[in-house]
């Protein structure tokens, strides 16, 4: 029997929440009457968040010359809509650690996300007309229909990883979702930042990165998670061959407006920031 999204994302909520602080930055930024102030003061009430964000203004992640010492300097000189970005960031490990399963390794799950959402940051600044820390979010969330499936599909699940691994065409896990699911965790992603009322250009990259043709408003950035989807898992593994995980669409490269040359110089860059950029974000 074929499962509905829907039905799969039924007391959701019960499961994974997004905090109040994000939930309440994200009210502000969409309100047009709101102030830096406001944004500062939400973010201010929660000493936590505060220290982590402080934390993450001051490192070599942003670059700023001088330090970032107080939240009202961290708003103005951040911005808003990049505040909203990394408050979302910061709370997506901790949003969905009371998410547990038995088939992968969520080490493993955090470590592709995070390579991920480095390598499309990197992308983004070669390709311009693009937001980084915005696609950077986007390739962070990019998976995290994945994790609904196996928490509450764990048999099909398991049985689109066993498909995979019998398959000797290298079956991609999506393919293997829609044939045993109905649907794959992309869909399931974008529709959750539907639910959760992400920002539409987080909607479209997430529901899109295995699609990327069916992206309208922002198909740039979804090709740009799409390309860093496979270079994460080239990544992960240290390898330089594009045949050794998930093809890139050749679209990808041409909305994106990037060459396969940059594959290498992206990868090294991405392998020197990911244990830093993981102390930031998961506190390893």
């Amino acid at each position: 029997m074929k499962n509905n999204i829907a039905d799969l994302l039924k007391g959701v909520d019960g499961l994974i929440t997004l905090p109040h602080v994000y939930i309440r930055i994200n009210q502000l930024v969409e309100a047009p009457d709101s102030t830096m102030a406001d944004i500062a003061k939400a973010v201010s009430q929660d000493p936590s968040f505060t220290v982590r964000m402080l934390r993450v203004a001051n490192s070599p992640f942003y670059g700023f010359s001088s330090t970032i010492d107080t939240v009202d300097k961290a708003v103005a000189i951040i911005g808003t809509s990049q505040i909203r970005n990394l408050a979302l960031s910061m709370s997506v490990a901790s949003t969905f650690a009371g998410l547990p399963n038995n088939l992968v390794s969520m080490d493993n799950f955090w470590r592709h996300s995070l390579y991920c959402a480095l390598i499309a940051r990197i992308l983004a600044k070669q390709a311009r007309r693009c937001d980084p820390e915005a696609v950077f979010t986007a390739g962070l969330l990019h998976d995290i229909g994945e994790l609904i499936i196996f928490n509450r599909l764990p048999e099909q699940a398991h049985q689109s990883l066993q498909l995979v691994l019998d398959q000797l065409d290298e079956m991609p896990v999506y393919q293997a979702e829609r044939q045993v699911i109905g649907f794959d965790h992309a869909e399931v992603g974008g529709e959750l930042a539907r639910l959760w009322t992400l920002p539409p250009l987080l909607v479209e990259c997430i529901a899109f990165h295995h699609s990327i043709e069916r992206a309208e408003r922002y198909p740039r950035e979804a090709a740009l998670v799409h390309i860093a989807n496979s270079l994460a898992q080239m990544a992960e593994v240290d390898t330089l061959e594009t045949e050794d995980v998930t093809p890139v669409d050749p679209l990808a490269w041409e909305i994106a407006g990037l060459d396969e040359e940059i594959i290498e110089q992206v990868i090294r860059e991405a392998q020197a920031e990911i244990i830093e950029t993981e102390k930031l974000f998961f506190g390893k």
